[in-house]
């Protein structure tokens, strides 16, 4: 009877259940991982489970001490990463890419620092929106980044500033989407200087400019990625180009008013489109 080496077997179940949260809360996400190589689903949906487990202390738990839980959560974190264990399985998924893809550790700071900056009403001059951004959402592009690139570091350096610039967008166009709720359900307004109750088309436009210019950075990037990689975030870039484009061809009132989305049909039309492409080596 062979076997059962119990160590890997926990291992891959921590994996499995950052598959499972990642298919619970973001149909979109798991859609782009599916188009990457098989080899970097596992580790992709690593990434999303920490990401997205820290993000839900911050946004969810209102009835709780969210700063004891997110402190909780950065103390079991790096107790993960120094022993090579947790019972956290998002947590042990997490470590374990870590380690494997040498993930940087400041990263991880990073991006905890900003979750503990949505803890408290933030009025963001524009150093501290940078330094949320770059927590937030272009040290996960990083941390993707560091999987695509297999051990590859002059290939990293070489993409690192387009990983960030396509990070940024994202987060970007997240807080224009959001600009109601954020405001409402959380008291926050990101962009630095904007009075939600003064936001208006030329504010929105300013914000649209400096939005294009962080996609257009990013593009060149995604043409350099391997090839296992690519499609994926050629997808995801898509996505959030035609939702930014819906977003700019609305007047600011009607941000105000309703969630702009990209219907199902769309997306799949998007998948599509971005699939012959690839196939046609047009990216």
């Amino acid at each position: 009877m062979k076997k059962v080496d119990h160590v890997k077997l926990f291992t891959d179940t921590s994996l499995a259940c950052s598959k499972l949260i990642t298919g619970r809360y973001s149909t979109s996400f798991t859609l782009g991982i599916r188009t990457l190589d098989q080899s970097l689903h596992l580790p992709v949906y690593a990434v999303y489970g920490f990401v997205r487990w820290a993000d839900e202390i911050v946004d969810t738990f209102h009835e709780h001490d969210k700063a004891a839980l997110l402190a909780d959560f950065r103390r079991q974190t790096y107790e993960a990463l120094e022993s090579g264990l947790s019972l956290n399985p998002v947590l042990h998924a997490f470590q374990a890419v870590v380690r494997e893809y040498g993930i940087d550790r400041e990263f991880i700071d990073a991006f905890l620092h900003s979750m503990e900056l949505d803890l408290e009403d933030q009025n963001y001059h524009p150093d501290l929106y940078n330094e949320y951004i770059y927590g937030s959402a272009e040290v996960v592009g990083l941390m993707c980044l560091r999987i695509f690139c297999q051990g590859d570091d002059a290939l990293f350096e070489r993409l690192r500033e387009p990983a960030r610039r396509l990070g940024a967008a994202f987060q970007k166009v997240n807080f224009l989407r959001d600009i109601r709720s954020d405001y409402e359900d959380r008291g926050r307004v990101y962009f630095p200087g904007v009075v939600y109750q003064r936001f208006n088309d030329a504010t929105k436009r300013e914000i649209e400019a400096d939005i294009k210019a962080d996609f257009d950075a990013a593009y060149a990037g995604i043409l350099q990625l391997p090839r296992s990689a690519r499609l994926g975030v050629y997808l995801a870039y898509v996505y959030y180009l035609k939702l930014f484009y819906k977003i700019r061809q609305l007047p600011a009132a009607r941000i105000l008013g309703e969630r702009v989305r990209v219907p199902d049909n769309t997306k799949l039309l998007l998948l599509l489109g971005s699939y012959f492409r690839y196939r046609l080596a047009r990216i």
